[in-house]
């Protein structure tokens, strides 16, 4: 049954209870989960380096679900998506167009973490008319500094969360600190919500060109981000050690009129350890 089978039908806005769908385009099926009111222009989630669909924090979609339609995308050859791992952040903004395109739409708000946030920029640089807001967290611009030692910070931590049998997110997202272990534990369980229908677990040769991809946007010549005229937020917390939280800063003197939020003692997962800061922040930022 769909659940916007007819209008007096509730609309659901909890993502644990989002439907899977899918959309196919060309020979890549693209897997999507949507929440929330139809109409309006929706928001785009596009998600960090080697997750899935399970991976967005319910704290912070639900609360944006009440108000706008929001879609999460796996991005091609992962999760429940077909096809192969592009490797160019450039390539998988492409298919991001693709398949909001493949919906229907001409006009989408994007809210993009890490990973996702580079595909994000990429988009809105190359399709600017796309775009009528954008929410930049935990990222950085194409060229900024070390984000090209992203992999070396991602092995490193996912080995010490191997040896504690811990999920690598604990040590890549949180500070391990009085603050941070038990704001990682939380944010690992809420993650856990979703019990029906869930995604496979990305493949270890996708991870790796997501990896290459990443290198490659750190090693590129940065793009011109003046030509972002669209308003920006940009959210980070003050220690993060995946994609240095000084990138963000340089988002934002780099995109004219955009808000920045670091939020304190806090790491690459800033916006999730602060979600009941964060998502109201994000709600008022979308709809003015």
């Amino acid at each position: 049954m769909s659940t916007y089978a007819n209008s007096n039908e509730p609309v659901n806005t909890s993502y644990a209870h989002a439907p899977a769908r899918t959309v196919s385009v060309g020979d890549v099926t693209f897997a999507y989960r949507e929440l929330g009111p139809k109409g309006g222009i929706p928001v785009v989630f596009l998600v960090h380096l080697a997750a899935t669909l399970d991976n967005w924090d319910p704290r912070i979609i639900d609360p944006i679900a009440k108000h706008h339609h929001v879609i999460a995308v796996d991005n091609r050859g992962v999760g429940a998506s077909t096809g192969e791992v592009p490797d160019s952040i450039e390539a998988m903004a492409d298919d991001a167009v693709t398949f909001i395109k493949a919906l229907g739409f001409d006009k989408v708000d994007i809210f993009s973490f890490s990973l996702g946030g580079m595909i994000a920029q990429a988009l809105v640089v190359k399709h600017p008319e796309l775009v009528r807001k954008l929410v930049l967290t935990g990222t950085g611009p194409k060229g900024g500094k070390d984000i090209d030692k992203v992999a070396g910070t991602t092995y490193y931590d996912m080995l010490r969360a191997a040896l504690t049998r811990s999920d690598p997110k604990e040590f890549l997202f949180f500070n391990r600190n009085s603050t941070g272990k038990p704001a990682a534990k939380a944010f690992v369980q809420r993650l856990q919500e979703r019990t029906a229908d869930r995604d496979a677990p990305i493949k270890v040769k996708a991870f790796q060109t997501q990896l290459k991809a990443i290198k490659k946007w750190g090693r590129g010549t940065p793009d011109d981000l003046s030509t972002i005229t669209q308003p920006t937020l940009i959210a980070n917390g003050d220690n993060d050690r995946m994609v240095p939280s000084v990138l963000s800063e340089d988002l934002h003197r780099r995109i004219t009129g955009s808000e920045l939020i670091i939020y304190p003692d806090s790491g690459h997962g800033g916006i999730f350890q602060f979600h009941d800061r964060f998502a109201p922040a994000a709600v008022e930022f979308l709809a003015r």
